[in-house]
């Protein structure tokens, strides 16, 4: 088998499409990693599933070994092989469960477990495993910047043939020696980490777009030249037919007007070449132009009603407490309130509490309904399904206004409708969307920027920072926090293993 992955003028597309996803990917993916890259609903995980033979091609074909592990970015269900590994006394595996910090009650309490634990156990797994080819899509998904650190060190060990999928930057620029930029229909191999090809892609594209705008004003010159010379030819057809129409005088029956008539019948005939001349240079100047890919630049960024604001004193106000996480450990906070105005930015390591307070918190609001943007940090396959059809249901005004929200977002509504499911990035993208329709006065979004994009990601936060509304946001993305809180409220474990809230200013 051999020891590489191919991909042979791979073609496919989903049945409910219009417009294929990949058309004749030919690529060669050597040991080591590749990154792939593009927005949202562009087929990068189709392209993984394809590869390590979940999906087989409609037309061409994929040379892959035999051993093959895909990591999905959902995290519903726990490993195949995580009891076998967390029971495992052999070498690799011990080194595997050291190195990610898997624990041995995992298993047992899979339900309980945050989703960046999850991650851990999924990649964990497949590393045991061992495989020929590994795909992982969003593998730094809901980890914080400790376990961030344990898996980077996983994954440079590794010496397969690894494909990534993600929206970290700094991971694809430190793991990967090239990058495949998807675009449907097209696929470019760049060499280098995303930061290295999004650069040469840029100038690539001014180079294409600079030779557009000559061809388009080359086709232009040649198209007002030869209604010139139409016209002129014109003209002279106009005088033709008048002088042929004059009697020769009768001293001169064969002389000076037939030849001023023969001058005047060739010089429309030469006229008439011209034009055709000048036809075949503007269709030839079009077929160049036709050549000559441009993507199209699509309008980017949301915007958020000015009036977005509650004029109630406070969303919510919870006093004093504390919630189970498990076992005996608990998490304990002091009394807390949102304003309408608040930009909250709750941090803290995995598994220290951080959604269970965001969900108990979201049962407490003072608002309406409608009037809260709550993003989860994961949604499953079927509800994402679900939520696709309920959308596509709406009158065509709404879902029209939603829609532009989610081209606004950096993805293509059109291919969005047509598929069977939406990814993970993109069902986030309809949440929010939804939701700033409607006008909210809260937008709670768990992990906002994990599967997204990283078009979409600052598209988020220009947003975000734009806003009247309140905000609660958990994130590992310090960046995107600096940006947008103005409060914290930090979750850290004491020296009993509680979880202990602390709040304080940005």
């Amino acid at each position: 088998m051999p020891s590489f992955l191919q991909f042979q003028n791979v073609s496919f597309t989903y049945p409910t499409m219009t417009k294929p996803l990949l058309v004749d990917v030919d690529v060669h993916f050597p040991p080591g990693w590749t990154g792939i890259v593009g927005a949202n609903g562009v087929g990068k995980s189709t392209l993984l599933k394809l590869a390590v033979g979940e999906l087989e091609a409609q037309s061409g074909k994929v040379c892959r070994p035999a051993s093959t592990r895909y990591c999905a970015q959902r995290t519903d269900d726990p490993p195949e092989a995580l009891v076998e590994l967390v029971y495992a006394g052999d070498r690799e595996a011990l080194a595997i469960k050291r190195q990610l910090a898997v624990a041995e009650d995992w298993p047992d309490r899979w339900a309980t477990l945050s989703h960046g634990e999850r991650k851990r156990a999924q990649i964990a797994t497949a590393l045991w495993a061992a495989p020929d080819i590994l795909a992982l899509d969003e593998p730094t998904n809901h980890i914080d910047a400790d376990a961030r650190r344990m898996l980077v060190a996983a994954l440079h060990d590794y010496h397969g043939v690894g494909l990534l999928v993600s929206h970290d930057r700094e991971l694809l620029d430190e793991l990967c020696g090239q990058c495949l930029f998807l675009d449907p229909p097209d696929a470019v191999l760049r060499p280098g980490g995303v930061t290295e090809g999004a650069e040469q892609d840029r100038i690539d594209q001014e180079t294409s777009r600079r030779q557009d705008d000559r061809a388009r004003d080359a086709i232009t010159r040649s198209r007002q030249e030869t209604q010139r010379r139409r016209e002129a030819a014109d003209q002279f057809a106009a005088k033709t037919k008048v002088n042929k129409q004059k009697k020769p005088p009768a001293q001169d029956h064969d002389g000076r007007a037939m030849r001023n008539l023969a001058k005047l019948t060739g010089k429309d005939g030469f006229a008439g070449k011209l034009i055709a001349q000048m036809g075949s240079k503007v269709r030839r100047a079009e077929e160049k132009r036709a050549e000559t890919k441009v993507k199209k630049v699509y309008e980017m960024g949301i915007w958020l009603a000015a009036d977005a604001c509650s004029p109630r004193s406070h969303l919510c106000r919870v006093p004093a407490g504390g919630l189970p996480l498990g076992g005996t450990r608990r998490l304990q906070f002091p009394d807390l309130v949102i304003r309408p105005a608040d930009r909250i930015a709750l941090t803290g390591g995995n598994g220290l509490g951080k959604t269970t307070l965001l969900t108990h918190l979201m049962g407490r609001l003072n608002l309406e309904p409608e009037r809260v943007v709550y993003v989860p940090q994961e949604i499953s396959a079927e509800a994402s399904r679900q939520i696709l059809k309920e959308v596509a249901a709406l009158p065509k005004e709404k879902l029209g206004q939603i829609m532009t929200i989610v081209s606004r977002l950096g993805s293509r509504p059109q291919r969005l409708l047509e598929s069977d499911e939406p990814s993970p990035g993109e069902i986030r993208k309809i949440l929010l969307a939804k939701g700033i329709a409607a006008g909210p006065h809260l937008i709670a979004m768990d992990e906002p920027t994990n599967h997204m994009d990283l078009p979409s990601i600052e598209c988020l936060e220009d947003a975000l920072a734009d806003c009247p509304c309140g905000l609660l946001l958990i994130s590992h993305d310090q960046r995107f926090l600096h940006a947008l809180a103005t409060l914290q409220w930090h979750l850290a474990a004491d020296a009993a293993g509680d979880s202990q809230l602390t709040v304080s200013h940005c």
